[in-house]
């Protein structure tokens, strides 16, 4: 039984009821999230363009100046669809996936926030942000590699249709000499090898444009799945134990200082930037909370996308 009050208004005027139902709050159009996303159509469109005519070798639209070349043809910007649409459809996927399976514990978590720049990737990423505590281990472990496979899942496809599409250049052509070698995923050589993708030799792979945002795929996923602080990695390990988190993230940042001094100076930015967000993991509301047998399994589901998507030297 619900009770019921009533009183008067300050003015001593009409009575209140207070057992009527209160309206809730209309919540309010998200803004923000829609203009940062149209932002990063714009940003990754433009880099995809670019991406797409040089590996169609039809650089020379621009000897004039980009907005010479846009002038003369603004469907020239079509050309970043494909890349455009592969790398937006796998972080979308990854930050929904964070963000439904909040919604299923009835965690509150903001719609992802898309981060346009002016990079070589086009974008800094997405993400959602969490407003209410995190109730058990459970709910946290899920909640964290939620993203990861969701995001894994889709750049999955998205390499298989690229390494149709790819392009065989000599090593000593300008493309090869005056281009960015990225590092090999392990989930990339082993599509090539199932998909027969064997350079001829003195040759090199070119990837589509929709294979570098299959690579960037994997690097995000990797970063993220790293076991340290607040990444999604780290949410797995402090859901499997605590105690585990505070040594393996210790001895991942040691691991990071190493490679980068042995595989890619990038590593020193990510150590620094995981020591300036912090190591330490906040408690769940009801900390010894069991684990389920599923998400012991999700946690060596993780650790496997991990070593798929891993490269000791993304870029050469």
């Amino acid at each position: 039984m619900n009770p019921s009050f009533s009183g008067h208004g300050p003015d001593g005027g009409e009575p209140i009821d207070f057992s009527a139902p209160r309206p809730v709050p209309r919540a309010s159009f998200p803004w923000l999230n829609v203009l940062l996303f149209l932002a990063t159509i714009v940003s990754t469109l433009t880099i995809g363009m670019f991406m797409s005519l040089s590996f169609e070798g039809m650089d020379s639209v621009f000897a004039d100046g980009i907005l010479a070349g846009l002038r003369a043809d603004p469907s020239l910007l079509l050309e970043g669809v494909p890349y455009s649409l592969a790398l937006l459809s796998i972080l979308f996927a990854h930050e929904m996936g964070h963000y439904l399976t909040c919604r299923y514990y009835g965690i509150s978590a903001t719609l992802p926030y898309f981060i346009p720049a002016p990079t070589l990737v086009g974008t800094f990423g997405a993400f959602i942000r969490i407003r209410s505590p995190i109730q058990t281990r459970g709910a946290l472990l899920e909640v964290g590699i939620a993203g990861p496979i969701a995001g894994f899942l889709v750049a999955l496809p998205v390499l298989a249709l690229s390494l149709t599409r790819v392009r065989f250049v000599p090593l000593d052509s300008a493309l090869v000499q005056q281009g960015i070698s990225l590092g090999d995923p392990l989930i990339f050589t082993l599509f090539e090898r199932i998909m027969g993708v064997v350079p001829p030799p003195g040759t090199e792979v070119y990837l589509h444009p929709i294979g570098f945002a299959a690579w960037v795929g994997c690097l995000v996923t990797a970063l993220n799945l790293l076991p340290v602080g607040q990444l999604d990695g780290g949410h797995v390990a402090y859901a499997l134990s605590s105690t585990l988190h505070r040594y393996v993230s210790r001895g991942f940042l040691v691991a990071l200082i190493v490679m980068g001094i042995f595989y890619w100076p990038g590593w020193f930015l990510w150590a620094f930037l995981l020591v300036l967000l912090g190591l330490r993991h906040p408690p769940t509301v009801d900390n010894s909370s069991p684990l389920e047998m599923r998400h012991r399994v999700l946690g060596w589901i993780g650790l496997v996308i991990f070593v798929l998507c891993f490269m000791p030297a993304p870029v050469h």
